[in-house]
């Protein structure tokens, strides 16, 4: 699929995207991000700062507009602000010079209709030729003030008519009086006079009605000829750019088809407008990958009816395009709710408890940050005395729960008919993950050894999940979370982390595991690195990058997702994230990409076409071309003030809530993390230290335990000589998790602890002899 458009327009006549600005010679052109808007163009650093911090505005009303180059431009209003911009390339300078001569002329336009409105002395007289818009606008006002003086006219005229129908009226009256009593003389000159005035008001009235009348009609008549022309015109303008569209659009694929596939001539990925660099094929990791836009029209494409012969690991063009082309107007789960109409989600369930919204607001206490870190540089995260004053009041085994909050994916992914399409929801099962961790620079509480945490979401969302902390040195977790709709998901996350002064950085070691039970797919993969920045000095910031591999050990296909390291001179959105689906063949099927903290889209792929080696290290360049593309996955908003609640998420804010029948080692019951919670945090910290010290006796004495019964085995082996070799014992600490059993997994070959079962059946027993006193 293609990546962001480096402009786009938006309701409103607003226009945005990035350009590059020059800021002096130190620097030279820097990328911003600018708004055009109501004749004004504005920008700013990033995207997010347009809510609060405008670094410039110009007004194109006063402004000239100049270009000096393909792909430059400059824009000034006589001095006071000059702006040198450059474009991606020549075809976005043309978007953008464009949209301001629009914006420019617009605003001349409404300039003058404010002048002209506010001006009580304008005359009625016609127009210089060639104002356009103006000119026409201060004829319309003229003629308005010319209707409103007949108005006037006719009121007063409708006054005088009522005053002398009143007077003539009293002097009949009197005439008769006068004709019954013989008096004839001054009352019949009076009322001569009187009807005489009348009749001339009468007259005026008449006169004024006629003019206004005339007057209206024919302006009337030329208004709605104007109108009709207007509207001519815009459906004549319509069928233009739609014209106009299209050729672009063949224009753009002509050149890029001329530019891309010649081995000589492969342009780079940033120049190709919706070009997206990452992996290529699995079978070569050092391939290039370009993502043309999605095509609206695809009738010289080939499309075949299914055949089961030949859908799977063909090798042929048609393949590529096969009869799956007939999902193109429909997304991928609404095609899985089609076939299978009577899904457990079709059902609306409400839930049996209501989950709370809120939690006490993070005090403000100040804590002297360098004299904690300047002694742990170097030295492993699991192993320094940390305060409370660090963390969020949730433990890892919390944090590792929120994995679930997007369970919908795996749903969806559940009901999918094709394993293709069941790897690309599974994809962003993966992505969405993160999206947690953008604001939450907050540290988990290490959980102590043996603590468990369970999520049962049977009544909302069918799932339910146990984590439990089964080592403490190194630090690792075991999860299980099984769904009555037909999915398992397990994992075993152990946590290496390093401090380096500036930054910190976390990487999560063990393998995740998702077995889908109507197709029996089991899909594999393995987490990314994540880096807290600013650590000593600076506003904390999250970042996510690596690779992941997420691969099909029933069927051989295969999602290769890149997430992109943040940089200040990428041209690339922030926290972008890339990724192919490839059948077993190596064949693409699906191209991925988004962000970890948004969204996630897919595009079926309709060609592919590889070019000659780019550059000097000799890579190669893969261009697919796809259909439109359809969003995955969108990240939920975050409840209503997050940012006093450590930025927790509407299940975050749940997972510490008080729940009866829990384990007696469940995270809930953590009594440090509980008086975090509530805002006491130096009692946290004390019982912090409490807990830390009781694990740590607790663990000495394991080992003294485990010593004794080491030596004494050995003792029994040597008097009884039943054995070549000396036994060894390979850990003094003989700990074994309570619910999970450490195995060999078959699909990876790796060492992993798996649910052996009986937790749930122990809940409903209320059974918790077996639970260690950790608390």
């Amino acid at each position: 699929m293609s990546e962001p458009k480096a402009s786009t327009t938006t309701p409103g006549d607003t226009y945005k995207g990035w350009l590059f600005k020059w800021t002096n010679y130190i620097k030279g052109y820097q990328r911003r991000w600018f708004v055009l808007s109501n004749g004004l163009l504005s920008y700013y650093r990033t995207q997010a700062e347009m809510g609060h911090t405008c670094r410039g505005t110009i007004n194109l009303a006063t402004a000239n507009i100049a270009v000096e180059d393909s792909c430059n431009f400059v824009i000034s209003n006589g001095g006071a602000q000059t702006y040198h911009l450059k474009a991606s390339s020549e075809v976005e300078r043309q978007r953008w010079i464009t949209a301001l001569e629009l914006a420019k002329a617009k605003a001349v336009r409404m300039q003058l209709e404010s002048d002209d409105s506010g001006d009580d002395c304008s005359t009625s007289s016609p127009p210089p030729a060639g104002q356009g818009g103006g000119a026409r606008n201060s004829e319309v006002q003229s003629t308005l003030r010319t209707l409103g003086s007949k108005v006037e006219d006719l009121s007063t005229c409708n006054d005088l008519i009522a005053k002398h129908g009143s007077a003539l009226q009293r002097s009949l009256s009197e005439l008769e009086g006068v004709r019954l009593g013989g008096e004839t003389g001054d009352k019949i000159r009076q009322v001569t006079e009187r009807a005489t005035l009348f009749r001339i008001t009468s007259n005026a009235m008449i006169n004024a009605c006629r003019d206004f009348l005339a007057l209206a009609q024919a302006h009337s008549k030329r208004w709605q000829k104007a109108l009709q022309a207007e509207r001519e015109q815009r459906v004549r303008l319509e069928e233009t750019l739609e014209q106009l569209a299209k050729q672009h659009n063949h224009l753009e694929r002509a050149f890029r088809g001329a530019t891309v596939l010649p081995a000589s001539q492969a342009s780079p990925a940033g120049e190709c407008k919706g070009s997206v660099s990452g992996k290529g094929d699995a079978s070569d990791e050092d391939d290039e990958i370009e993502f043309f836009d999605a095509m609206e029209d695809v009738p010289e494409f080939i499309t075949v009816p299914a055949d089961p012969k030949y859908h799977k690991r063909s090798g042929s063009n048609i393949s590529g395009i096969s009869s799956e082309m007939g999902m193109d107007d429909q997304s991928l789960d609404e095609q899985s709710l089609a076939s299978n109409p009577e899904s457990p989600q079709s059902q609306e369930v409400e839930p049996v408890r209501k989950r709370r919204t809120r939690i006490p607001d993070k005090p403000n206490y100040s804590l002297n940050l360098w004299s904690i870190m300047k002694n742990c540089i170097g030295k492993e995260l699991s192993k320094i005395p940390m305060p409370v004053n660090f963390n969020e009041p949730i433990s890892m085994l919390q944090r590792l729960s929120e994995d679930l909050e997007y369970s919908e994916l795996l749903d969806k992914a559940a009901k999918c008919q094709s394993s293709l399409e069941q790897l690309c929801y599974v994809a962003a099962f993966t992505v969405s993950s993160y999206c947690t961790t953008v604001h939450r620079t907050g540290k988990p509480f290490n959980p102590l050894l043996g603590e468990t945490y369970e999520l049962d979401r049977l009544a909302e969302s069918g799932y339910r999940s146990l984590c439990e902390q089964v080592s403490h040195h190194p630090p690792a977790a075991a999860h299980h979370a099984i769904s009555e709709r037909g999915w398992t998901l397990r994992q075993e996350i152990a946590v290496a982390s390093k401090f380096r002064g500036k930054y910190l950085s976390i990487m999560p070691l063990g393998s995740i595991h998702c077995i889908f039970e109507k197709s029996n797919n089991h899909y594999t993969w393995k987490k990314v690195t994540t880096t807290v920045h600013n650590i000593i000095v600076g506003k904390l910031w999250i970042d996510q990058s690596g690779e992941i591999d997420i691969v099909n050990h029933q069927t051989g296909d295969r999602c290769h997702l890149k997430f992109a390291p943040y940089s200040y001179f990428s041209r690339d959105v922030a926290r972008k994230v890339t990724g192919v689906v490839t059948d077993e063949g190596g064949k693409a099927h699906f191209v991925l990409s988004g962000t970890w903290d948004e969204k996630m889209e897919f595009s079926r792929v309709m060609q592919s076409s590889r070019g000659g080696e780019n550059g000097a290290e000799g890579k190669q360049k893969t261009v697919y071309q796809t259909l439109r593309a359809r969003e995955l996955w969108r990240k939920n908003p975050l409840p209503e003030g997050a940012e006093t609640m450590y930025y927790f998420s509407s299940l975050a804010l749940t997972l510490n809530e008080s729940e009866e029948g829990v384990a007696p080692t469940d995270s809930r019951l953590r009594p440090d993390q509980r008086l975090m919670e509530a805002g006491r945090w130096e009692e946290a910290n004390a019982e912090k230290q409490r807990l830390e010290e009781k694990q740590r006796s607790v663990r000495r004495e394991r080992e003294r335990e485990a010593a004794r019964t080491a030596n004494s085995t050995e003792d029994a082996v040597i008097e009884d000589s039943i054995t070549d070799s000396p036994l060894k014992s390979t850990h003094q600490d003989n700990y074994k998790a309570l619910w999970f059993e450490r195995c060999e997994d078959v699909a990876t070959g790796e060492a992993t602890h798996i649910y052996k079962g009986g937790y749930w059946e122990a809940k409903e027993q209320g059974s918790w002899e077996l639970c260690p006193d950790i608390f």
